[in-house]
């Protein structure tokens, strides 16, 4: 437990509290210190929630009930590599709750426009939003076992050495997936990859490659935002085969826009 407390800290950026609810009695703050550990563990095991919550609100985003099959369509790689700035916790079994940290603060307009991107719950309202600490047991009734037991809350990921780069234009496009990966755009608003639908996923990495080339994006963009939009990768299994079909497929659209 101990060990979940430094890591939480350190994602929190040092600043983050948390809150024992008693769904009679109501919500009271405790200081995220290892010495109450023995005192939360007791009022969980009486039946109450233990959560927990950044103060530097603005920088942080928490996503609710979400799915494994959400889970990895937003918030990995093709490669199940974790995208930057994740902190992920299985509250129930095959439930999550994520807490993205952005390197930018967002408003709270962006942070229910996010919501809604990323089929979150749209009945969790981020506006001074608690999550579930792990490490603590889910009392929700709802999850009670025949047993009597409930489900532990686990930390399965998390990333503080790095940030979310949420784009700006994100909130004035309506993308199919929201990345939070890569820099911001270019210039002008950035194209998605569903503009440029043809009868195959290549043919359709390729148009879309040939429109970020001539909007003069770098090869590295491309490739995020290419990997990032494209759900379907059964043709090219295994991350050297995609970074080799992305170095192939980027290089043949610069040659052909590039050329003299």
């Amino acid at each position: 437990m101990e060990s979940i407390f430094r890591k939480l800290k350190c994602f929190f950026n040092l600043r983050w509290r948390l809150a024992v609810l008693d769904p009679l009695k109501g919500r009271w703050l405790i200081e995220p210190n290892i010495k109450n550990i023995s005192y939360l563990k007791s009022q969980n095991a009486a039946g109450r929630h233990i959560l927990m919550q950044p103060i530097e609100a603005q920088h942080f985003l928490l996503l609710d009930d979400i799915s494994r099959d959400i889970l990895c369509r937003h918030h990995q790689h093709p490669d199940k590599t974790w995208k930057p700035g994740r902190m992920v916790i299985e509250t129930s079994p095959a439930n999550f709750q994520v807490w993205i940290r952005s390197a930018r603060p967002l408003t709270l307009k962006e942070k229910r426009s996010l919501i809604t991107i990323l089929k979150s719950d749209p009945s969790a309202d981020p506006n001074n939003r608690f999550g579930r600490c792990p490490g603590f047991r889910n009392q929700k009734p709802c999850h009670r076992a025949p047993g009597g037991s409930y489900p532990l809350s686990r930390l399965i990921w998390v990333d503080w050495l790095s940030s979310a780069l949420i784009p700006q234009w994100l909130f004035h496009t309506y993308a199919q997936s929201a990345p939070f990966s890569h820099p911001p755009r270019v210039g002008g608003v950035c194209p998605l990859r569903s503009r440029y639908l043809r009868k195959g996923e290549s043919q359709t990495d390729f148009a879309y490659a040939l429109a970020l080339v001539r909007r003069g994006y770098p090869d590295h963009l491309i490739r995020s935002l290419i990997l990032d939009q494209r759900t379907s990768w059964v043709n090219h299994k295994g991350e050297k085969r995609v970074n080799a079909y992305l170095a192939r497929t980027i290089s043949r659209a610069r040659a052909i826009i590039e050329a003299p």
